[in-house]
């Protein structure tokens, strides 16, 4: 009998709830607004009907759903299943969510961080099947991470580990300024925004060098996204191609000292900016190899992710996951 589970991957903007075989397959989903700036009481109705919604829509016999999995920012405490205060969900603070949905729906729930869901997702499914020991790593808005040992997510004490994306590479760089208050974390230095924010002071520094950028953005700095950069490097252009291989000698240097700490079977990386392809990989490769001191290091590989669409729903699904 094929059984099933639901994922919920709640977000600032958006909830996405679908249902997960065994096998990795999504047979439906459904997406809502989060509506957070309304509080808690609304955003979390909203959690109910979408997965109230779901089973109504999908037909499956509630019997064949063998679990609820979520998935959703931090900080939170996956062992205790307590939503603590995360920045985006306006109102959520100290959020019993995982017994609310197993009392509202009667079927056993987790609650787990987005990152360490997603990284644990693709073991499952994805680039890392078949490993132990692996990092994670997501990189858009953020920089999020998750470290998975002997199969499975490290938590840590508190169930607050893997905060990857805080490590300081820089501290002195007074002008990458964290939102989590610090100098200098991986996440202010190599995220999307700040790559970006590096490439435009490249330009205004550089205001007399062609760059196919200008065009693309019809001569608007604002609009640059990282999407705009990659399909520049893809042309040749020196801004992006530049641009591009800072950002890869920045996440080597800081996934080096991964390798120091934890030496993983493999490091997979996901998130918007690994769409910019193996120009990056590249980059990073050659830069954490020159900053680790773990002489295997040249044999761990470092992959792009394989889940791109629905990740959130998948890393939800994944937590409740037989295998």
């Amino acid at each position: 009998m094929r059984e099933y589970v639901i994922g919920v991957d709640i977000g600032g903007t958006k909830i996405a709830t679908g249902l997960v075989s065994n096998e990795g397959k999504l047979k439906q989903k459904v997406v809502m607004p989060t509506l957070s700036t309304r509080g808690l009481k609304v955003s979390l109705e909203q959690v109910y009907k979408s997965i109230a919604g779901l089973i109504k829509v999908s037909k499956v016999d509630r019997k064949k759903i063998k679990g609820i999995g979520v998935c959703a920012p931090g900080p939170l405490d996956p062992m205790k299943g307590v939503v603590h205060n995360p920045p985006n969900l306006f109102g959520w603070h100290e959020v019993p969510l995982a017994a609310l949905l197993r009392k509202r729906f009667s079927k056993p729930t987790k609650l787990e961080n987005d990152a360490n869901a997603a990284g644990m997702a693709e073991v499952i499914w994805g680039a890392a099947k078949g490993y132990k020991h692996v990092v994670y790593v997501t990189v858009s808005t953020g920089i999020g991470t998750a470290v998975i040992i002997n199969g499975k997510i490290f938590h840590g004490k508190n169930g607050m580990a893997g905060e990857g994306g805080h490590v300081t590479i820089d501290y002195n760089a007074k002008n990458a300024r964290c939102n989590c208050g610090n100098n200098g974390c991986i996440e202010a230095l190599a995220s999307g925004p700040y790559t970006v924010k590096r490439l435009v002071a490249q330009i205004k520094k550089h205001p007399g060098t062609k760059t196919n950028i200008m065009d693309m953005v019809d001569g608007e700095l604002d609009k640059i996204t990282m999407i705009t950069i990659a399909e520049a490097a893809a042309e040749g252009d020196s801004f992006a191609l530049e641009t591009i291989a800072e950002e890869g000698k920045l996440l080597g240097i800081w996934l080096g000292s991964m390798v120091n700490v934890l030496d993983p079977e493999v490091i997979v990386i996901g998130g918007g900016v690994s769409l910019i392809g193996n120009v990056l990989f590249k980059e990073i490769r050659k830069s954490m190899y020159a900053h680790t001191i773990n002489i295997f290091a040249k044999n761990t590989p470092v992959l792009p992710a394989k889940l791109k669409r629905d990740v959130g729903i998948f890393g939800a699904a994944s937590v409740l996951i037989k295998r």
